[in-house]
């Protein structure tokens, strides 16, 4: 088996929280179909606090989603905290320029910025 994709979501809002859910809830799956594990290894939101039905466990929290891009442990951003511009285009530029891969589905960000 090859290399863990290690996975960074910023933000937790629905889309996130999904994202985290369905990749831990999956993995097994995931696991058979790539040929590696994947495994989320940090994310951040606004509210530490708050519950989003997820486990935590063994997940790094960062207060400020732009750690995630510079977390070493971390190989692919998933960007999920919308707006075409500020910290959700901060995120996706870091990472990038930080190597890692970048997932997104903001429309806004793609739309506004194009190829970053």
């Amino acid at each position: 088996m090859t290399k863990t994709l290690r996975v960074g979501v910023a933000g937790l809002g629905f889309v996130g929280a999904a994202t985290v859910k369905l990749l831990q809830n999956q993995a097994p799956l995931l696991r058979l179909r790539c040929t590696r594990d994947i495994l989320v290894t940090a994310v951040s939101a606004r509210d530490k606090s708050k519950d989003r039905g997820i486990s935590m466990e063994g997940i790094k929290w960062h207060d400020n989603p732009l750690d995630i891009s510079n977390d070493e442990h971390v190989d692919l951003v998933v960007e999920a905290i919308g707006g075409s511009d500020g910290v959700a285009k901060e995120v996706v530029e870091k990472a990038i320029a930080n190597g890692k891969h970048v997932v997104t589905a903001n429309k806004a960000l793609i739309a506004q910025s194009g190829t970053i």
